[in-house]
Formats: C-alpha cells, sequence, structure tokens
C-alpha cells in the first residue's frame, strides 16, 4: 500500500512539469508557482515537526481546560460547585476533630461597577453602540414597546373581567460580556491549617491530607483548589484564608493564586495574626464568575439537604446584594449533638489491589519478608492465612523470602491469587454512616412529615471496599400541597 501511495504521488508531481512544458506558461510564471508550492511544502513539514513535539502538562492546567470534569462547566454550576465544595471540605474538617460544625456560608454580589474598582479598572462610556451584543436597533424597539403595550392592556382587560392576572415577560438579558461575580466565604469550626501548609494545601493540585483509605467527602481537596483555579479564570483575583488551630495563639493568614503551568502557589502575602478570641477552624474567600439567578434553587436546596443529613451541624446561609429585596439569611438550626464515628485509617483489602498497588506498597513497606508483608500491609490476613496463602504460591515462594526480591512474574503472581481467594469481608470502621437516628432527625428538622420511615444496612463490601447504603422516606409535609414521598439516599465508600 505505501508502494503504491508513493507511485499516486510522484504521478500527480509530474503532472505540474507537463503543463508548463505544453506552453501554458511561456513566462515563466510556472517556476515562480513551484517556489510557491515548496514553501508551502516547508510550512507543512514545519507544523507537522512542531506538532510532533513531546509536549506535558501540570495537573492544574490540564484541569483548567477540563473543568467541567470538576463540575465547572458553566458560571452557575461554578458558583453551587464552589460552594457545595467548601462546605463540605469544612464538614471534614470539625468532623475530623470531634467537634460539633458550625459553618457560616455567605455568597456576596458584586456589581461590575465594584469588581472594576477592585481591579483597578476604570469604567468608559460606550462608543460604538452598534459594536454590543445586546444593542437594539430603533425598529426591535419599536416592536418590543409595542408588544408590552398589548401585554398591559391585555392585563388591564383581564384584571377589570375578575381573571387571572400574568406576570410581564422578563426584560431582555445581560450581554454576553456582562458578567456577574460573587465573592464567596466558607467559615467553620474545623481542625485548621498548619500555618506553613497552607499555600500549598490549596494551591496546588492533587496535594492535601485526604489520601489514605478512609472516608472523605472531598477527593483529595479537588474542588476546592478548582475553585481557585476558576477564580483566575474568570477574575484574575486571589483567594484569602485565615487558618487557626485549637491551642494555637495566632491566626494565620494568607494570600494566593496559582501558577497553572507550574502547578505551584503564587503567595501575594502570608503572615501571622494575633488570635484574641481563641478560635479555631478555616475561613476561606473567594470572588468567582457566577450566575445566582440560575442557580438559586439548586444551591438553597442542597443547603436543605445537608441539613437533613446532618443534623447535628449547624448552617447560617446568607446571600447578600445591593438590592435588599433580594437579601436571604436562612439559619439551619443544629437538633442533635450526636455526630457520627471517626472514619478510621485502614490498609488494602487483598481483594481490591491491582498489579500496580502491590509493587508500590512492596517500594514503601518497612517489613523484610514475605509473611511479614502480607500480615502487615493487607487487612483480614492473619498469620495462619498468610502462610497458607504462600504456600498456595508455589515453591519459588517462602515465607522468608525478601520482598524487595520478588520478580515482575512472582508478583503477577501473588495478584492472580489475590483475586482468587477468599478474604473476610472488611470491618467498615474506616466508614462514618449518619445513622438510622440522625437521619430520622434530620427529616423531621427539614420536612416535618407527616410519616417518616428510615433504614441502615449492615457494612457490605464490593470488589473490597466497604460500604454501607442510608435511606429514609417521608410522606407530606412542610409546604406541601399534595402528598409528596421525599427519598434520601446516603451510600459511602472508601477508595
Amino acid at each position: 500500500m505505501d508502494a503504491g501511495g508513493d507511485g499516486a504521488t510522484g504521478a500527480t508531481n509530474r503532472k505540474a512539469p507537463s503543463a508548463a512544458a505544453a506552453g501554458s506558461n511561456p513566462k515563466g510564471k510556472g517556476k515562480g508557482k513551484g517556489k510557491g508550492k515548496a514553501t508551502s511544502n516547508s510550512k507543512a513539514s514545519a507544523t507537522a515537526k512542531e506538532s510532533s513535539l513531546l509536549k506535558q502538562k501540570s495537573p492544574a492546567e490540564f484541569f483548567a481546560e477540563n473543568k467541567n470534569i470538576a463540575g465547572f462547566d458553566n458560571p452557575g454550576k461554578s458558583l453551587y460547585t464552589t460552594m457545595r465544595e467548601l462546605v463540605e471540605n469544612a464538614l471534614d474538617s470539625a468532623e475530623s476533630i470531634s467537634v460539633i460544625p458550625d459553618i457560616e456560608i455567605t455568597l456576596e454580589e458584586i456589581t461590575k461597577n465594584k469588581f472594576n474598582t477592585m481591579i483597578g479598572l476604570v469604567d468608559r462610556d460606550r462608543i460604538d453602540e452598534e459594536l454590543y451584543d445586546d444593542f437594539e436597533s430603533i425598529k426591535a424597539r419599536e416592536k418590543r414597546l409595542a408588544k408590552e403595550a398589548r401585554f398591559q392592556e391585555t392585563q388591564a382587560k383581564n384584571a377589570a373581567l375578575g381573571k387571572k392576572v400574568k406576570e410581564a415577560p422578563a426584560a431582555r438579558g445581560k450581554g454576553r460580556g456582562e458578567a456577574a461575580f460573587f465573592r464567596v466565604t466558607c467559615k467553620d469550626n474545623g481542625r485548621g491549617m498548619p500555618h506553613d501548609d497552607i499555600p500549598n494545601m490549596l494551591g496546588r493540585v492533587l496535594s492535601g491530607t485526604k489520601y489514605g483509605l478512609r472516608q472523605t467527602r472531598g477527593k483529595f481537596g479537588l474542588g476546592a483548589k478548582m475553585a481557585l483555579i476558576w477564580s483566575k479564570m474568570s477574575t484574575g483575583l486571589p483567594i484569602e484564608i485565615k487558618s487557626s488551630m485549637k491551642e494555637q495563639n495566632f491566626i494565620s493568614f494568607c494570600r494566593l493564586d496559582i501558577d497553572i503551568h507550574k502547578n505551584v502557589p503564587h503567595i501575594h502575602l502570608h503572615e501571622k495574626r494575633e488570635n484574641k478570641d481563641h478560635w479555631h477552624g478555616a475561613e476561606i474567600q473567594v470572588i468567582i464568575e457566577g450566575n445566582w439567578t440560575t442557580h438559586r434553587s439548586k444551591i438553597l436546596h442542597y443547603m436543605r439537604q445537608m441539613a437533613v443529613i446532618t443534623p447535628y451541624a449547624q448552617f447560617l446561609f446568607k446571600f447578600l446584594s445591593d438590592s435588599v429585596d433580594k437579601n436571604l439569611t436562612i439559619q439551619f438550626a443544629r437538633r442533635t449533638d450526636v455526630m457520627p464515628p471517626i472514619p478510621l485509617q485502614t490498609k488494602h483489602h487483598p481483594s481490591a489491589v491491582d498489579l500496580l498497588l502491590i509493587k508500590r506498597l512492596i517500594t514503601e513497606t518497612t517489613k523484610q519478608n514475605l509473611l511479614q508483608f502480607l500480615q502487615h500491609e493487607f487487612v483480614n490476613i492473619s498469620k495462619s492465612h498468610a502462610e497458607r496463602l504462600i504456600g498456595e504460591m508455589g515453591p519459588d515462594f517462602s515465607a522468608k523470602m525478601t520482598v524487595k526480591s520478588l520478580t515482575s512474574q512472582q508478583l503477577v503472581r501473588i495478584h492472580q491469587l489475590f483475586r482468587q481467594a477468599k478474604f473476610d469481608d472488611p470491618s467498615g470502621n474506616c466508614l462514618s454512616p449518619a445513622g438510622e437516628y440522625n437521619l430520622r432527625l434530620g427529616i423531621i428538622k427539614e420536612l416535618h412529615p407527616d410519616l417518616v420511615a428510615t433504614h441502615a444496612s449492615s457494612p457490605q463490601v464490593f470488589e473490597g471496599h466497604p460500604f454501607i447504603v442510608e435511606a429514609g422516606i417521608s410522606i407530606g409535609g412542610k409546604d406541601v400541597k399534595h402528598v409528596r414521598i421525599c427519598f434520601v439516599s446516603y451510600v459511602v465508600l472508601t477508595f
């Protein structure tokens, strides 16, 4: 096929000079055309060479270009995801030190003029109105006013006849360049962050304290770091963090953004301040582009859902705007002091590991021989069970053989045996289920149902990962015109 292709190409190339030789271009213009082709071919060659160069991207750059993966598809969803990630990180932080969560969330609307002042941009009056996306021609304006006049006339007739009066149609929306900005602030009473670790914990993607086998709401804090990336992309403004740990006599203050190409924090200010109130926890403030109008109901629904499954937590939600009638304050009160158990760090279940993970565990282990490695690096393998497994592996294996000396073929044999052998299920102590008591209280507190029922399964396992399913159902309730069924499902897994 390659030879045929080259022949076809050669035949094509031979046709051009034959046309010139036949006298179609006696003044030598064909020669200039040939130079053009050569230039074009050299450009194509350079482009091909450039496209074949090996390139790499930092994790921050990858997520910036694929922000939809983390839930930052558009301004409305970005506002919702930012608030959600900050709330869930705050809950994890408080629960990790067995402190009853007390969380304050504030969304402050920032007008275009205020935003421009913050970044030092001077507003300019429009010169060429037709240049803008929201420009309305004279003909279009006359048509709109006539339509509004007809609507008002119809409404006046309906009102006179006692008929239902409809609301006026929405005005023309903002132009594409007329973005809306919000200052999102989340304050908690949790663990806080070590002073020196704050820049890397928030300004470096895929770094954090959530690595390990235990239940957490966040995935290595990716959502919070994506909020920082979204802030960088949509406003260019840094985030501000205040943090203090228990018994710490100072508050850490840090203002930073992220170098997306290098995946490193860019620190504007990092200092220690006086902690007069002996507060501990964290307060994160980020300014982003968002859309409150489209995601208002979803944000409030999420806060209510969190209040249902965490009745031991107290949430204070505020929305602030220059228009006082838009301001909103909702408090989701605490109903109980009973908190779920703290999830414990656990080890890998043999049936849930892959070949790469076995190799990594061997590299990191402090155990010398194979027997100790199997006993101490995995759950549910006792000494007698480990000896039986080694006996099943074959004559090339022994209990006292050095674990670092295992060959690639021997590792594959261990992996195959792990997949086929029978092991006891994990205990589930790496989970932190809400519990039927809390789930029932949360539903009663928020929904005021006429009837409620809850159920929690016993710990189960899927491919070596423990999980618990908790569910609640309610009929009727507050602000319900007709009978309504509300189903709440709460699934927890470890990874």
